[in-house]
């Protein structure tokens, strides 16, 4: 399989240490220390950039080939590289550019690798060795997920690692590349070496909020307001192992309650941004004298949370699924949430975009229908900043909205 080499680190003194004080996901300034440090590395002639790095993740790269494979897998028992060997098709660039189809898969390696470490030094005792200590009372490991615009562009994508029985999700002590599954479902896609799909989350141990701990954290800042920006009372908040969240279906200004993806459409560049009409990819749906909507199987939709959400600085967090027991609908595919997010001091809370599919059968969705959880998790500590318009975030204070490829018609 062609390769490309990546960036070695020097050798560093054995006083460089990271104390780790607590559990949660690591802030940006950890994530770069773990960079500087050789744990998470760049390609070479490509290391990592700082305008990589977001306020609880690190943004990933593709790299410069591409390998279109007869189906998705997860090898459980042999590198990545060994099932490429079987399942690829054919391979090519994607330095200069070039178009992934709908509906078939793709496997990309990232520009960037971990080095995890596969022990960790209590706090008070003495490393060894010359490599950088982190100082911590659990393994580091680490997620994957689709940024915002991916999943908004109906691009499934999940990252797979070797030996793994799971997507997305990295163990403690990982060392090795980093590739990642593209399947455009919509829309065809033009990539080219260096856009950033995927974020990875770095984490120390787990330490979700149980019910009791959002509901303090929702006391002292509130996570979940009304459609006016009014916090929710606590006996208003829906909890159980996360906060649940509801779909919107009643109309903004311009009567539009969601967008309904159009097939057969042209390619969209992903790098040519607010550039598309939406009218040439997307069907707007309108209002209704009824509160409810009836999706079309297999059919993509973009829909707005009924509630607006606000991340505190201390927290990070993900959107996952409500479980509906039934199977037969997704929705979403993006899920991180970073500290700040919807934090605008002159227009609190934003809603959460909702990417639905449903499957098999046409599916009834009702105005303030559950539709998914949000789960928190601390930061270990405060990030040196946070999401927002001091690092020119695409989707603060958003609403209904779609990808920042398509312009504000």
């Amino acid at each position: 399989m062609p390769g490309f080499e990546f960036e070695e680190t020097a050798a560093t003194p054995s006083d460089s240490s990271m104390v780790i004080s607590s559990r949660g996901v690591l802030p940006v300034q950890q994530l770069r220390w773990l960079v500087q440090n050789g744990m998470i590395k760049g390609q070479k002639d490509a290391p990592v950039q700082e305008d990589q790095f977001q306020p609880n993740s690190l943004d990933l790269r593709l790299g410069p080939q591409a390998y279109r494979v007869r189906c998705s897998f997860l090898p459980e028992n042999e590198s990545v590289s060994q099932k490429l060997e079987k399942l690829t098709q054919h391979s090519f660039s994607i330095e200069e550019g070039a178009v992934l189809e709908p509906n078939c898969t793709y496997i990309i390696p990232l520009m960037e690798e971990l080095d995890l470490p596969d022990t960790v030094a209590r706090p008070g005792t003495k490393p060894g060795g010359d490599r950088p200590t982190v100082f911590a009372d659990e393994h580091l490991t680490a997620k994957a997920n689709p940024k915002s615009s991916t999943g908004r562009l109906d691009i499934f994508t999940r990252v797979i690692t070797d030996y793994s029985h799971r997507f997305e999700e990295i163990p403690a002590g990982y060392k090795g590349r980093l590739y990642l599954e593209v399947v455009p479902k919509s829309f065809s896609i033009r990539v080219i070496t260096g856009q950033r799909l995927n974020q990875l989350r770095i984490r120390h141990g787990q330490a979700y909020l149980s019910d009791q701990d959002i509901m303090m954290a929702h006391k002292q800042h509130p996570v979940l307001m009304d459609d006016q920006g009014k916090a929710l009372d606590i006996d208003q908040l829906k909890l159980s192992n996360g906060l649940f969240m509801s779909v919107s279906l009643k109309p903004g200004p311009d009567n539009i309650i969601g967008y309904k993806a159009r097939k057969h459409r042209d390619v969209i560049d992903l790098e040519k941004i607010d550039h598309y009409k939406i009218s040439q990819f997307w069907e707007p749906i309108y209002a209704d004298q009824e509160d409810y909507l009836i999706l079309e199987p297999e059919a993509f939709y973009i829909f707005a949370s009924r509630e607006l959400c606000r991340i505190p600085d201390h927290l990070a967090a993900e959107m996952v699924p409500y479980d509906t027991g039934s199977g037969e609908l997704r929705t979403h595919y993006a899920g991180f949430f970073d500290s700040g997010f919807g934090n605008d001091s002159e227009k609190p809370g934003a809603r959460a975009v909702l990417e639905v599919r449903s499957h098999d059968v046409p599916f009834l969705v009702e105005d303030g229908q559950t539709f998914f959880r949000m789960i928190f998790e601390p930061n270990t500590d405060l990030p040196d900043f946070v999401y927002g318009k001091a690092i020119k975030s695409n989707y603060q204070s958003q609403g209904l909205k779609l990808s920042k490829h398509f312009k504000n018609e």
